[in-house]
């Protein structure tokens, strides 16, 4: 006799030979059952399913926004460069410009603004020019404002332009431009060759009745010390001689502290006085004729 187990899967062979429908509705019993054991499904997460769907569809708006905002910030970007370079072409222009007007004004000191306006121009190359964003290219530049004083030799370049940026989506009005640099008139150069270059440079002062050769020499370097206005009539500079009130800054009578130096005669009432300053030229020997050599550094 066979094993209530063996008997039970015996009988259900059986049964499932004789009866197919049978079998089917077995199946979908235990599927049902299977349904009704899970827990429900949470109502937020279908509303999750849906949100996601909703901002998938945002991104994809933000996306088509973003883009043509960064093309027009490129645009904006790249033409903000072409605006800077054309500034820097048209100052470097005037400066090769002003540098020859520099030299013809030591001739002629008159200006020619027609003849400027063409050294501008082919400083900065006419090509470049009309191929910028100037307003009438080459002809855009204007320098009518440019002028240069007769008297002191002082020229102002002045350039004014106008700058247009093509862009098709929106009417921008030119933006105007100005480019200004100060000059002197040239005053001449030393060629090269001419003189001895290795003559001996010596120091002179604009009064001084010699000249010296070390520069640091006491006698050009004022040694200056203060002191008492009652006790500076009693003193002697290094030569043994007195010192006398300055006839330029007159410095009044009174015990207050006085300026003197060690190989000058004049006692000063204030650190500015010209009499504490001396300017020292440096010049060849040869410019030096008509002055003795100093007795301290000369030697």
């Amino acid at each position: 006799m066979p094993f209530p187990s063996d008997y039970l899967i015996y009988h259900k062979q059986i049964i499932t030979k004789k009866n197919p429908q049978l079998l089917k509705n077995n199946q979908k019993r235990k599927e049902k059952d299977l349904h009704l054991a899970l827990p429900p499904r949470p109502r937020h997460l279908i509303r999750t399913e849906r949100a996601s769907a909703f901002t998938s569809g945002s991104i994809t708006v933000e996306a088509a926004m973003a883009v043509p905002i960064f093309f027009l910030a490129a645009v904006c970007m790249m033409y903000l460069l072409e605006i800077m370079a054309v500034q820097t072409a048209v100052r470097s222009g005037l400066h090769l410009a002003g540098r020859n007007l520099a030299q013809e004004l030591y001739a002629v000191p008159i200006m020619q603004p027609a003849s400027l306006e063409t050294d501008v121009v082919t400083a900065i190359g006419a090509d470049r020019l009309e191929r910028s964003i100037i307003v009438g290219g080459a002809g855009g530049l204007h320098l009518e404002e440019s002028n240069v004083s007769v008297l002191t030799g002082v020229g102002y370049l002045v350039a004014t332009y106008e700058i247009q940026l093509p862009v098709p989506l929106f009417r921008v009005s030119g933006i105007p431009c100005r480019e200004e640099i100060k000059i002197k008139r040239w005053c001449g150069y030393v060629r090269t060759g001419l003189g001895n270059t290795a003559e001996e440079t010596v120091y002179v002062t604009e009064t001084g009745l010699v000249y010296h050769k070390d520069y640091h020499c006491t006698y050009l370097d004022l040694s200056i010390s203060p002191a008492s206005q009652l006790e500076v009539t009693d003193m002697r500079n290094n030569y043994g001689g007195r010192y006398y009130p300055c006839e330029r800054c007159r410095p009044p009578s009174g015990g207050k502290i006085v300026y003197i130096t060690d190989h000058g005669d004049r006692y000063h009432g204030e650190l500015g006085c010209s009499g504490l300053k001396r300017t020292v030229y440096a010049v060849p020997l040869s410019e030096a004729a008509g002055k003795g050599v100093c007795s301290k550094c000369g030697r």
